[in-house]
């Protein structure tokens, strides 16, 4: 896993054995930033990375001049690994210990970009729009981004923007139209 741009560019970051998450590929996270650097400018923004597991999009961000980070993992192990990262690399991220749909429904925040790959087989994950309309965690011209598998199709919801897919990768875009 690295760093793919910003001030950290080309640095590698190497997760411990038997941290319990998919990383998104570099391949897909290249694809992602390249999208998002054309609809929205990534320094000075607030960021809330839901189900951040190795912290890879949240470190992304950071490099790339994002103002506030808040990475949301429910694994003390993964926790640590990103406090960890963030701390050796001067990031300014805020980890949070957290369930993130708890998390998601008691924010007070409101962000530019939320970021969330939840576990692909997680319930409820084809609820989490609306959690995040419904307790309005997005900035007017914030963007929802969503990785999933290709079994979750979006392109009903009234925010929906559109899908992107990256091999096994999928990013359906929402924002507030």
């Amino acid at each position: 896993m690295r760093i793919i741009s910003g001030s950290k560019k080309g640095k590698h970051i190497i997760p411990p054995k038997g941290l319990k998450a998919r990383p998104t590929t570099d391949f897909a996270k290249e694809g992602l930033f390249n999208i998002l650097e054309n609809k929205i400018d990534l320094e000075d923004i607030s960021v809330l990375d839901l189900f951040s597991g190795t912290g890879s999009i949240s470190f992304e961000f950071a490099s790339r001049g994002a103002k506030s980070v808040i990475a949301v993992e429910i694994n003390s192990n993964q926790v640590a690994f990103i406090r960890n990262e963030t701390a050796k690399m001067g990031f300014n991220i805020k980890v949070v210990l957290a369930n993130a749909f708890y998390y998601m429904k008691k924010a007070k925040n409101e962000f530019n970009i939320i970021f969330c790959d939840a576990p692909y087989d997680i319930a409820g994950i084809d609820q989490i729009p609306d959690i995040i309309y419904d307790n309005e965690l997005l900035l007017k011209d914030g963007w929802l981004v969503i990785e999933h598998s290709k079994k979750y199709n979006f392109s009903e919801h009234k925010h929906f923007i559109e899908c992107r897919n990256y091999g096994s990768v999928h990013f359906s875009f929402f924002n507030a139209k």
